[in-house]
């Protein structure tokens, strides 16, 4: 509903009022030379007018590059909106991202949103409000400190004089965000910091249609993709024959697909031509029983690097460990299966997709089709919710090939289960190898490890050439060329999380990215943090074994960060950890990290029971996310990463032949049930006065060690590869 006009006094004058010029145009360039440094992603995307609106009739639009894939961030930047604004929330509706009008925020991922996109949303929300503070207090002459908001109303000593709504029209946003914004106090907030609904759930939980899949445009068509029958494979020949529906062929080199009117009759069609096409194939692929082996030998053809270093090696040790881990191929199993709507108007491309990174796929786009990237729109809707690069970027390209056929016509284009499962990309196999020396009395003396890993980003938008799936597959094919590893200062990929937080004088730690890569490999939740903690961890509770502590108190001695220390306790606390008694069967062990070691603090413990295989039946999680704007939402993000890295610990890993990825079915990817899941407690340690960090990813690695902990206080053994099936931890014995 429109606020009414609450008697704002005519304008005293028709100038302009002084506002903060913009000194470039290219707003998502980055700032120009010599600019000053604003917070989050609003240093590169300057303008006010790409991340709010106000209207007329009492609405505020925001317009985040982030993207909502089931995080809960709009609802997040929502708040943080209407909390410097002063405005109700249910004012502010937060505009899915376009590509080339939104705000450039790279990718959602990394566990960011609220660090960049949040910091940046509540700079530019302070920033408008001191700027409509301004001219209201110019047209009327009443100083800045006597006027205050209050539901998008401005008030003055004698009441209201004028409103957000009322000045919507007067472009006061089309400028450059002026740097000494001055955004609220921590003792003044009450919009941030509460836990209020989910904006997005309604629509979902009551089956509204809100996702990219439920999108259905005049005349649109269906399409399928053939897929080649392995890794490699070359179409060398197709037969004629009818295909129900009037249905039509798509083919470019590898590349087959076709569209009919109904879903059905491309089900159909698809299947059909699936037998009429031969393929040229070959083995491409390492045998999976000596996964751990292939990944030894491929890495005396690596690229191995120095990740951390300090200290010099101690001259006498009395205990070192030496222990490998490894674990396999990881898909990301979005329960939805991918999709995408593609139109060509002219020699324009507009694409409806559930990419993580709208501007990203813009780029490979363009690239793959041979075109300029002014001609490419990327529109955002929801889709499959995944933490990681799934096959959301690759069925744009196959949309957008097929809809190439039939020009202004619409096309929508769903992967099947088994090319979710079998051709979107994997989470890297991976190997670490650590060796740690202790003194006498058990305290650290030096740690160093080796990580061997493929690249863990083929992101759309980062190389020369497309990394989408088809682009290998068309006439004149793009090469696949091996993934790559994001710098260390953003995270790092392979080895994330590879160094200690643990105070140890010594450190060396190196890792290999291999330079050969017969699936290809991306981004999932944790990237090579999900091994590298739980190796960390588990070294960590073999020493405090070997010295006879409990292996909380052998954390505790070699911490130093007392926010680290913070959720340690608190897990412990929420567990009743030293009050813990031994059953059979049964076991408890914990995990903890910082999430690249400089995101959120996590601590897990988790309570397991040894039956015909390993279940995990309670989690403790305590999180530090600095300031969090919706607590029930961090906690849901913490609930659901654990529950993550339990079914990653349990259950999950690609299974492949010579040739193809046979874990193509639920069947053989199996993933923790309903009635499997955890029952999940979980604490937040609140830190209003400190910067956003984010919740996503950060109790996934120390869920999967916890649980590793909880299986050798239960059955005495220590697991060395993942998954902790009975298979596996036989084969560890």
């Amino acid at each position: 509903m429109s606020a009414p006009d609450r008697g704002e006094p005519e304008a005293r004058s028709e100038t302009r009022p002084h506002l903060p010029s913009s000194g470039f145009t290219n707003v998502t360039g980055g700032p120009p030379p010599g600019a000053p440094k604003l917070p989050g992603s609003l240093n590169a995307n300057r303008r006010l007018s790409q991340w709010l609106a106000f209207h007329a009739d009492g609405r505020v639009t925001i317009t985040p590059g982030k993207v909502e894939i089931g995080q809960g961030i709009l609802t997040t930047l929502s708040q943080i909106a209407a909390e410097e604004l002063d405005v109700a929330l249910s004012r502010v509706t937060a505009r899915a991202a376009v590509a080339p009008e939104a705000p450039d925020e790279g990718v959602t991922s990394g566990s960011l949103s609220t660090q960049d996109s949040g910091s940046a949303m509540r700079h530019a929300c302070a920033a408008a409000r001191g700027i409509f503070l301004q001219v209201v207090a110019q047209r009327t002459g009443i100083p800045v400190e006597d006027i205050t908001v209050d539901d998008g109303i401005f008030h003055g000593p004698a009441g209201p004089i004028g409103s957000y709504w009322a000045l919507a029209d007067a472009a006061l946003l089309d400028c450059e965000a002026p740097a000494e914004a001055r955004v609220k106090p921590a003792a003044a907030r009450r919009i941030a910091g509460t836990s209020v609904p989910r904006l997005d759930l309604p629509d979902k939980v009551f089956g509204a249609a809100r996702y990219v899949h439920d999108l259905r445009l005049p005349g649109m068509l269906h399409a399928r993709v053939v897929r080649p029958p392995s890794r490699g494979a070359a179409l060398t020949a197709l037969r004629e024959g009818p295909l129900p529906g009037e249905a039509r062929v798509v083919r470019g080199g590898s590349f087959l697909a076709v569209l009919a009117a109904t879903e059905w009759d491309a089900e159909t069609a698809a299947a059909r031509l699936a037998a009429r096409a031969e393929w040229a194939e070959r083995d491409t692929l390492p045998e999976q029983a000596g996964l751990p082996d292939w990944l030894r030998e491929a890495a005396m053809r690596g690229e191995r690097s120095e990740v951390a270093a300090r200290g010099t090696p101690p001259a006498t040790v009395s205990r070192r460990l030496k222990r490998q881990f490894h674990r396999p191929y990881l898909a990301h199993a979005s329960i939805g299966t991918s999709c995408a709507v593609a139109r060509w108007q002219g020699e324009a491309l507009e694409v409806w997709s559930h990419s993580q990174g709208p501007y990203n796929l813009r780029a490979d786009l363009a690239k793959a089709l041979r075109i300029p990237d002014a001609r490419v729109t990327v529109r955002h809707m929801e889709g499959a919710g995944c933490y990681g690069h799934n096959g959301a970027d690759d069925v744009a390209l196959d949309a957008a090939l097929a809809a190439r056929a039939v020009p202004g016509t619409p096309v929508r284009l769903l992967w099947s289960r088994a090319e979710e499962l079998g051709w979107a990309p994997f989470s890297p196999a991976m190997l670490v190898e650590i060796e740690a020396d202790t003194d006498a009395q058990g305290r650290l003396l030096s740690w160093r490890s080796h990580i061997i890993s493929n690249g863990h980003s083929s992101r759309p938008g980062r190389a020369p050439e497309p990394t989408l799936l088809a682009a290998s597959m068309l006439a004149e094919p793009f090469p696949v060329k091996p993934s790559i590893n994001p710098p260390m200062a953003g995270g790092g990929g392979a080895p994330r999380n590879g160094v200690p937080l643990y105070a140890i004088p010594h450190l060396a730690i190196e890792t290999t990215r291999l330079l050969e890569m017969p699936i290809r490999t991306s981004a999932l939740r944790g990237l090579g943090a999900t091994l590298n903690v739980w190796s960390i961890e588990s070294v960590m509770d073999e020493l405090a074994e070997a010295a006879g502590e409990d292996p909380l108190a052998y954390r505790l001695r070699h911490l130093e960060d007392p926010r680290a220390i913070a959720v340690l306790e608190r897990a412990a606390e929420l567990a009743n950890w030293a009050g813990r008694s031994k059953r059979e069967g049964w076991g408890m062990g914990l995990g903890m990290a910082r999430y690249k070691n400089s995101g959120a603090w996590a601590a897990v413990v988790a309570e397991i029971e040894a039956r015909e295989r390993i279940f995990c039946r309670r989690l403790w999680v305590a999180g530090d996310v600095g300031e969090t704007v919706n607590p029930d939402g961090a906690a849901n993000q913490y609930e659901g990463g654990a529950i993550h890295g339990a079914s990653v610990a349990l259950l999950e890993q690609v299974r492949f032949d010579r040739r193809r990825v046979t874990s193509d079915n639920w069947d053989a990817y199996p993933i923790l049930r309903f009635s499997e899941v955890p029952e999940v407690t979980t604490s937040l340690i609140d830190r209003p006065d400190q910067p956003f960090l984010g919740a996503g990813e950060a109790a996934m690695a120390p869920t999967i060690a916890a649980i590793a902990g909880g299986i050798h206080d239960a059955l005495g053994l220590r697991p060395r590869a993942l998954p902790f099936t009975p298979e596996t931890l036989a084969a560890g014995i």
